[in-house]
């Protein structure tokens, strides 16, 4: 029995392989790092924006309080003393209260007009608020 030796096969040499997801990572993180350096001369230039507000709004305070000279209030006159005058207008006229419920208000079972109610009392006189006068409320039997 006679072995053969199998021909020697040559290395396989690697292959430098670039695949998409490889690429597409570089560039997103080169997309979020352009994204944060936005974000951070953004909130640079805000906050040197308000610094710069924040000067000229004490810089107008300071020439405000040159400019105003304060002035003393004047002294009422009181040699002629305020005596207030009597309105002119009319006065008001007061007028009586409906205590009177509209007829297309009222429940229809309930309806009564105010003539009817007239006859109405309450049945116990301490419960009326005037005296002992008993104030209309339940029909006297």
């Amino acid at each position: 029995m006679c072995l053969i030796k199998p021909p020697v096969k040559k290395n396989t040499t690697l292959i430098d392989l670039k695949l998409h997801n490889d690429i597409r990572a570089v560039e997103r993180a080169r997309f979020a790092h352009q994204v944060a350096e936005k974000r951070r001369l953004i909130k640079q230039y805000k906050m040197e924006r308000e610094r710069q507000q924040k000067l000229e709004e004490q810089e107008e305070i300071k020439r405000l309080r040159k400019e105003l000279i304060p002035k003393a209030q004047l002294m009422p006159y009181f040699d002629r003393p305020f005596v207030p005058r009597r309105s002119e207008k009319q006065p008001i006229v007061p007028r009586e209260p409906k205590f009177c419920i509209p007829r297309h208000k009222t429940i229809r079972c309930c309806r009564m007009s105010c003539n009817d109610m007239s006859g109405l009392t309450h049945p116990h006189p301490s419960h009326s608020g005037s005296g002992g006068r008993a104030r209309p409320l339940h029909r006297n039997p």
